[in-house]
Order: C-alpha cells, then sequence, then structure tokens
C-alpha cells in the first residue's frame, strides 16, 4: 500500500442535511419541541470530498443527483469547494437525497438517510466516468450508494494502481469480492463489530487486517482511532481534547483528511494525525460541511498538514 502523489475521486452520496435540535430525543410515541431547524449540505461522499478539498486536494467527484433544486445546490456547493463535478449524472424523475439529523444538547446525533437518486449510480456509470479522469492516486467510497458501483470502482483503481479507501458506513454487509480489492478500511465501533464479529481492539484489529489483506483505521469517537496495517503492531493515535457542540460529519472529516494525506504521500502515521485533527476540530462548531476546520485552524495543533503542488490543486 506504497501511498502516491496525485488526485482524489470519490465514488459516494450527495445528501442534503435536514437539522434539528433539541434538548433531548424524543421516546417511542412522544413529540417534543425542537430548539432549531437547519439545511445543510451532507452525505458522506459529499463530506470526506468537501473536506479533503479544504485541505487543497485535487478532488473529482462520482455520483447521481436529482433533476431537482436539491441536486442542482448541490453541484453548485461543490464548485464553491473546488470539487470537480464532471463525474456526476442527474437522474430524471429521481428526488436528490435526503438525511434528517436530530442533535441533543450533548451534541449527539441520530440520522436517518433517504438515499434518492443515490441509488441510482452504477458499475457502469462509474467505470466510464473513471476512465474519463486522470492523475488520481486515490479512490475512496461509502457503503450510502449501491456496492455494485464501488465494487466496480475499485476494481479499476486496483487494476490501475490507485489506493482504496473504504468507510463501511451506514453498518451493513460488505460483500468479499469488496474487502479483497481495498487497500485502507475506515470502520467506527459499530461497523467494525458488525465486519469482524468482535469488538475492536489491538488483536482483534490486526487479526483481521494480517487475515484480509486490508489496513483499518477504526475512528473510537473521543477516544481517537486504533490502527493496524497487517504488517506492523497496531497502535492508536489518541483524539484531540476539544469541547464538543455537534458530533454530525466527524468520521467524514476524518476520513477526508486522511485521503488527503495519502494523496499526497504523507506517511500513515501522518495522515491519521491528519484526519484526527480534521474530526476533532469539526465537532466544535454546529453542522457538517460548514464546521469543517481550515488549514490554519490544524496547524495550530501542531498536526503536519499536506503541501499539494500548483500542478494538483
Amino acid at each position: 500500500m506504497q501511498n502516491q502523489q496525485g488526485a482524489i475521486v470519490v465514488v459516494g452520496s450527495m445528501n442534503i442535511d435536514q437539522i434539528a435540535t433539541c434538548d433531548r430525543f424524543p421516546n417511542d410515541g412522544e413529540t417534543l419541541m425542537g430548539n432549531s431547524y437547519a439545511q445543510g449540505f451532507g452525505g458522506k461522499g459529499a463530506n470526506q470530498a468537501v473536506m479533503a478539498a479544504l485541505l487543497g486536494a485535487d478532488v473529482r467527484f462520482i455520483g447521481q443527483v436529482g433533476d431537482d433544486g436539491l441536486g442542482k445546490a448541490t453541484i453548485e456547493n461543490f464548485q464553491t469547494h473546488s470539487v470537480d463535478v464532471a463525474g456526476i449524472g442527474i437522474s430524471p424523475g429521481t428526488p436528490s437525497g435526503v438525511a434528517p439529523i436530530w442533535v441533543d444538547r450533548n451534541g449527539t446525533n441520530r440520522i436517518l438517510v433517504v438515499a434518492g437518486a443515490n441509488d441510482d449510480l452504477t458499475g457502469a456509470m462509474v467505470e466510464q466516468r473513471l476512465d474519463a479522469t486522470s492523475g488520481v492516486s486515490v479512490v475512496a467510497a461509502q457503503l450510502e450508494t449501491p456496492q455494485e458501483a464501488t465494487l466496480a470502482a475499485f476494481r479499476f483503481a486496483r487494476d490501475n494502481g490507485m489506493t482504496t479507501v473504504l468507510n463501511p458506513a451506514p453498518a451493513s454487509e460488505i460483500g468479499a469480492e469488496l474487502i479483497d480489492v481495498t487497500d485502507w478500511l475506515i470502520p467506527n465501533e459499530t461497523e467494525f463489530e458488525l465486519l469482524v464479529g468482535s469488538p475492536p481492539s489491538e488483536e482483534t484489529a490486526a487479526t483481521w487486517a494480517k487475515s484480509s489483506g486490508c489496513g483499518v483505521v477504526v475512528t473510537l469517537g473521543g477516544d481517537g482511532v486504533l490502527v493496524a496495517d497487517g504488517t506492523n503492531p497496531p497502535w492508536r493515535k489518541p483524539a484531540h481534547s476539544v469541547d464538543v457542540v455537534d458530533t454530525t460529519g466527524a468520521g467524514d472529516a476524518f476520513v477526508g483528511g486522511f485521503i488527503a494525506g495519502l494523496s499526497t504521500a504523507m506517511s500513515l502515521a501522518d495522515a491519521v494525525a491528519l484526519g484526527g485533527a480534521c474530526g476533532s476540530l469539526s465537532t466544535t462548531r454546529p453542522g457538517t460541511q460548514v464546521s469543517y476546520p481550515t488549514l490554519d485552524e490544524i496547524e495550530k495543533l501542531g498536526v503536519a498538514v499536506p503541501r499539494f503542488s500548483k500542478e494538483q490543486s
């Protein structure tokens, strides 16, 4: 898994986040008054792409939106953040994806994703759009779009010497053929346990990484991350101590930072540290993409930031 410098392609989901805040979550059958409501741009793939682009990476996106105002706004948001949109298709008659999100007073969230046009992405679409790109070193994906599309993307990437990064979220079963073409897996605790059958620990992470041939970075929220590459001893990176306001999108911020690091041939340790800084800082403000940190904020934590060539950015 030798890192090479180049562009990032994110294959994934785009949603409009519909965020409601409350003091506590309602019980079954209970109605509560909320405190505030806002809409924002989201989708795990979109979040990861925007975070990487904020760090200066050359990011291209592949996915589907609906032929509606939400889809148009999503594309415009990408353009604002300098994410290439040539790989985004429009699905007539299908609404764009949405994600209603509840956030309580502690910053804990509950999310329901309605995929909409995200489900229209096919393997054939992905292959065609990837084939039209050049200079790519990292291909990243999640599980909010069909696995057929992700599998096609990763097979193309593997055939062309690109590093593949899978964020297996939301938690669901993953086909063995997809794991076979994944270089780095980034699950949270729940997703890791669903995949492996045991909670994350140094032993379970190392065993799984060695047997699968796939490196794993388990995000543990306030406890940082656990890393196992299948060759070296597993290790942990503590989270930064911050005042948490809203954890929504923090995992995606980590992935965005991590793939940005890989795309500049950073060491694994530096890429993990960069992802950790992005994830931690994102929790200090409400919202998803609007909460993502700048390079200056990351540097103030003493974390190495990526340096992109003019040709990349």
